[in-house]
């Protein structure tokens, strides 16, 4: 199996008028989980189908597992599986029918479809629910009966538009743990998603997408890195006392002060956290101050996904 299992060089796409995809360009590696981050109409779903050979692009390049998008998809699709925002489970039918109607429809026979979707319900943690009806099935288990679905021919590359739209917390814990479970296997991961802690958690690199082109293409650390500095942030127990907790959070920070009245907090960013945060919590007791909270914050992936949209949009 190459290294490099996905590859799109300078992709456009375009619908009449509209530009869906504008030079855009991102690799995975195998192994990995690679986001494909940005608000609707980014781009990201128009990226999926043309890489899963669901969608002929105009200009570029795109190869898959090794082969051509364009000159040799049906190699692309037996080494592929898509999952998209919708899942395609019959709920009438249980869980382990499910498993073996989609092994047949991949041409395996009776026996082998069996096999494979006793495997499958192990893998997905679906075994004790193998012979429910999937109408009775939470949305996360729904989810990773799709997903499982999805990889009856185990695929080199898994493509998942969205995967956790519309679950509640605990459903998409249930996704992310299959997610991570695929990808330590071997699997290369494509997904797309509109949450950010999704992308945090999940994603080895992530490409940020808007208007179609490559806003930065880092990991999760890289890009909150991009923001700068690690922040100092106290939090007033008394909201009196605002004004001697901002002089405190100025005397060891690298940048200006950030008041929130609302909040009861101050912050500023500081290049040196451990130290700036010794000293602060010192002055804090030296003036017999009272916090509500005092500590280091990082930046959020939320906030350099909005930044960098903000600077794209200037």
């Amino acid at each position: 199996m190459p290294t490099t299992t996905v590859e799109a060089s300078n992709l456009g796409k375009r619908f009449k008028d509209t530009a869906a995809l504008d030079g855009f360009s991102i690799t995975a590696e195998a192994g990995t989980v690679l986001g494909l981050l940005g608000p609707n109409g980014a781009g990201k779903t128009t990226t999926v189908r043309i890489l899963s050979t669901l969608l002929r692009f105009d200009t570029g390049s795109a190869s898959v597992a090794g082969f051509d998008v364009s000159r040799d998809a049906r190699q692309v699709r037996r080494r592929i599986g898509l999952t998209g925002q919708q899942t395609a489970v019959d709920e009438v039918l249980t869980a382990r029918q499910n498993l073996i109607l989609f092994g047949k429809l991949f041409r395996l026979n009776k026996s082998r479809a069996g096999e494979r979707a006793d495997q499958l319900l192990t893998q997905f943690g679906l075994t004790e629910a193998a012979n429910r009806q999937a109408k009775g099935f939470s949305g996360g288990m729904k989810r990773r009966l799709d997903l499982a679905a999805s990889m009856i021919l185990a695929p080199q590359v898994l493509f998942l538009d969205e995967p956790t739209t519309g679950l509640d917390p605990a459903g998409r814990r249930e996704v992310w743990d299959a997610v991570e479970g695929l990808a330590a296997d071997g699997t290369t991961v494509v997904l797309t998603t509109h949450y950010l802690d999704e992308a945090d958690r999940l994603c080895d690199r992530i490409a940020v997408i808007d208007h179609g082109r490559n806003l930065v293409d880092d990991t999760p650390a890289g890009l909150k890195r991009r923001m700068g500095a690690d922040r100092l942030e106290i939090i007033a127990a008394d909201p009196a006392d605002l004004p001697a907790l901002r002089e405190i959070i100025a005397s060891v920070a690298d940048g200006d002060t950030v008041l929130d009245e609302g909040a009861s907090s101050v912050s500023a960013p500081v290049k040196d956290p451990v130290p700036a945060l010794t000293a602060a919590a010192t002055a804090v007791q030296d003036k017999r101050l009272t916090v509500a909270d005092i500590g280091l914050r990082r930046p959020t992936l939320d906030e350099a996904f909005l930044e960098l949209i903000a600077k794209e949009d200037q």
